[in-house]
């Protein structure tokens, strides 16, 4: 995993194949968002409630545990037959409740989505769609923005940015520009990058996108939502 937070401008711009002054080109965004695919986050599926609730019932361990009840009940066995289906009340509840508050995360995280930003293509200004935006694409932020991808900063004019949806930090980030020497700093640290769902809040910018989608923070966090 490329560490961008630690490289400077010209080793970022010969790694993306891109141009800050200018942007990608139609063809390159056509071949790149070919090769990563749109800028969103995956969602494996969302479940209602009963088929979440059916599930937890009809998994292989609750079958062998209401069956050895059954089995319990007609021995005479009363007591472990009701010891038995409590455990399975119990499991059932704690699963239910842990994949009903994953698809809730999920749908959650979803809303962070970004419908619209501005980026340089060609040596133009143009607003596209977020879903749209490839590894290379120049952005252009401002207080009220939305970050839209993980990207790396290229310019910053007081600008500074909300991260407590990925790092819990209630205070606002003032941001910079140039490389970073620390090794392997935590998110609340690489003061020199933005991240998808995070808020500008005050100042202006424009950074170039390392990561989109799934290979974003918030895509690894869906990732692990969705494979608990």
């Amino acid at each position: 995993m490329t560490e961008w937070f630690r490289l400077g401008k010209n080793e970022i711009e010969e790694k993306l194949a891109t141009n800050f002054e200018n942007g990608l080109s139609n063809d390159e965004v056509a071949r790149k968002l070919e090769q990563h695919g749109p800028n969103e986050l995956i969602d494996r599926g969302s479940k209602s409630p009963w088929k979440i609730l059916w599930e937890q019932l009809t998994g292989i361990m609750v079958i062998i545990l209401i069956i050895s009840a059954a089995i319990s009940l007609a021995l005479g066995e009363v007591q472990d037959a009701i010891v038995i289906l409590i455990i399975v009340v119990l499991n059932t509840i704690l699963g239910f409740t842990q994949e009903y508050k994953a698809e809730r995360a999920m749908a959650a995280l979803k809303q962070l989505a970004v419908p619209h930003v501005k980026v340089r293509r060609g040596g133009h200004v143009v607003e596209i769609s977020a879903r749209e935006l490839v590894p290379g694409d120049i952005v252009l932020l401002e207080a009220g923005n939305a970050v839209p991808a993980d990207a790396r900063i290229i310019e910053s004019v007081n600008l500074r940015a909300l991260e407590a949806v990925l790092t819990g930090e209630s205070e606002a980030v003032e941001k910079i520009s140039d490389a970073l020497t620390t090794q392997n700093p935590p998110l609340g640290d690489r003061i020199n990058s933005l991240y998808m769902g995070t808020v500008i809040t005050y100042g202006r910018g424009s950074a170039v996108v390392t990561d989109t989608g799934m290979n974003t923070q918030l895509g690894k966090i869906a990732e692990m939502i969705q494979s608990v």
